[in-house]
């Protein structure tokens, strides 16, 4: 299945609950690795902080997080697929993290490229996070 046959609501919300169950549990190495799939070998974020990363720092830094926040929950809504041009997407959704430490909210703002060598039929090439109101 290609990424422009893949639903991107579900795209959104299984890499979602990949980067949960590595943060929030003691999650198999394969949870991290599909997640690391994911990521485009040219990703680059803006992060809720305003700090900009690599593919490989990201993933440096999420390797080291397993179950640093047990029991979170990521909650992902308001998928909007904002454009599509030829194998790109861009879609805008709110992502909000629950934990017993309480919650935090962010738009998204991502581009995917669809690809065939990746399990969900897409890479994340960039995404942009900013703080949303509770």
């Amino acid at each position: 299945m290609t990424g422009n046959e893949k639903d991107i609501v579900s795209v959104v919300e299984s890499l979602h609950a990949d980067l949960a169950a590595w943060l929030g549990s003691a999650a198999s190495p394969e949870v991290f690795e599909r997640f690391a799939e994911g990521q485009h070998e040219r990703f680059s974020m803006v992060a809720i902080s305003g700090a900009v990363l690599g593919r490989d720092e990201l993933l440096a830094g999420l390797r080291e997080a397993r179950n640093t926040e047990p029991g979170l929950r990521i909650e992902v809504s308001e998928v909007t697929e904002l454009a599509r041009d030829g194998v790109l997407v861009v879609v805008r959704f709110l992502e909000r993290h629950l934990s017993d430490g309480g919650s935090s909210s962010r738009w998204v703002s991502a581009v995917l490229c669809a690809t065939e060598d990746s399990s969900s039929g897409y890479r994340w090439l960039t995404v942009h996070e900013t703080a949303a109101d509770e």
